[in-house]
């Protein structure tokens, strides 16, 4: 029977759906049981989100005008 450290320990395999299927079946019916492992996976799964959107984020946006040269400066100096 799965625990709640047992789903912590599975948990990235879990949410990236690459859990065994026995092991995955188990890790459900934990779950089904467990409304605090619900919302630690809901948790999770924002985390990644919230994550993924602020890197997407930083990648789009432009380099402000002159760091990179302020930043060679900088290095140059030290």
């Amino acid at each position: 029977m799965t625990t709640c450290r047992d789903l912590t320990a599975f948990l990235a395999e879990y949410v990236g759906g690459e859990l065994d299927a026995a092991i995955r079946d188990n890790f459900e019916a934990h779950i089904a049981r467990c409304p605090d492992c619900v919302v630690f996976i809901a948790q999770y799964r924002r985390t990644i989100q919230v994550s993924h959107a602020a890197f997407d984020e930083v990648q789009h946006e432009p380099l402000p005008e002159g760091l990179v040269k302020a930043i060679v400066q900088a290095m140059k100096k030290a």
